[in-house]
């Protein structure tokens, strides 16, 4: 006898495009997502990794538009029906249930529901990430000069500005827009100086999608959400900030997924893999050259060099 309710949700989906209703569907979901959720008219940059512990338990780690990198503490198929289910427990997101995404394989790609806090549902797609080539030694061009010392000439802020130039220096004295570089990179050598008053947090994001986190950490333990880390995936190998109120260095090289961080002049993190986007980022299109964003939407922070060398063509 035909399950009724089956045939219904099975109809529903193929009407909403997530499965085909003439073909059996892999279910081959291990590797890494690139996400966008649609939600209220916006498109949600997010990031999805699944892997296997043991024998047959699938695992993974998930990344939504704000917060870091939250482990997946099982990703459950059902091999029948094509399809698989997760949950992940509030980070950073209003009171309410645990956010609950279901999905399939559809050809190359992943599609599939979030049920948010507040119980909406909204719909996402996702790609797999790219591989981004690593060049040993690659050629360098001209150094450019991102910030010129007079004003916001070539940068854009995301929202009502409250970025300023005085006396040299790119200030921003309280939180508000972010500030994002017209000019787009793939691979490139970054160094800036910057500093910020006790208690502040800020960051860089290379390509407008991994952020460099910026904040007043000085005598704590090294963290992947801490200063000089890569927000929520990579840990430095130790604290190099200095007391607020001076000025800091970071020398960073991003060629394709591969970093290294120099603060303060210690090499704090080398040659490391970042897995994907982090919370906040500009889009999840890892595969595209990218602008460069500072955080200003946290607190105070100043800068009086941004210099990007970036590969030669």
């Amino acid at each position: 006898m035909i399950n009724t309710r089956e045939l219904l949700s099975c109809l529903c989906l193929c009407v909403l495009g997530l499965i085909p209703c003439y073909a059996q569907q892999s279910t081959d979901i291990k590797g890494k997502w690139d996400l966008e959720i649609t939600k209220d008219g916006q498109q949600l940059p997010s990031w999805l990794e699944i892997y296997k512990s043991g024998n047959a338990t699938l695992v993974g780690r998930f990344v939504y538009a704000f917060g870091s990198a939250r482990p997946v503490a099982e990703v459950k198929m059902d091999k029948e029906k094509g399809t698989f289910r997760f949950s992940i427990p509030p980070q950073w997101e209003p009171d309410g249930n645990d956010m609950e995404f279901e999905g399939m394989l559809v050809g190359e790609a992943l599609k599939g529901t979030m049920k948010y806090t507040d119980g909406k549902v909204y719909n996402w797609t996702a790609s797999r990430a790219p591989r981004l080539a690593y060049q040993p030694d690659p050629a360098w061009d001209e150094p450019i000069e991102l910030f010129n010392g007079k004003d916001l000439a070539g940068w854009k802020a995301t929202g009502k500005n409250q970025w300023m130039v005085e006396n040299g220096i790119l200030t921003s004295k309280k939180s508000g827009a972010n500030l994002v570089s017209e000019e787009l990179f793939t691979d490139f050598k970054l160094h800036v100086e910057f500093r910020y008053p006790k208690g502040s947090n800020s960051g860089i994001y290379l390509r407008g999608r991994y952020e460099v986190q910026i904040e007043d950490n000085k005598g704590m333990e090294p963290s992947n959400t801490l200063f000089a880390g890569i927000y929520g995936f990579l840990t430095p190998n130790e604290m190099a900030a200095k007391d607020p109120g001076e000025w800091q260095e970071y020398d960073i090289t991003l060629i394709g997924r591969r970093v290294t961080i120099v603060a303060n002049g210690k090499a704090v993190i080398v040659d490391q893999n970042i897995p994907g986007i982090t919370g906040g980022a500009l889009d999840s299109k890892e595969a595209e050259p990218g602008p460069f964003l500072i955080q200003g939407d946290h607190g105070p922070i100043e800068f009086r060099k941004f210099v990007v060398t970036p590969i030669a063509k």
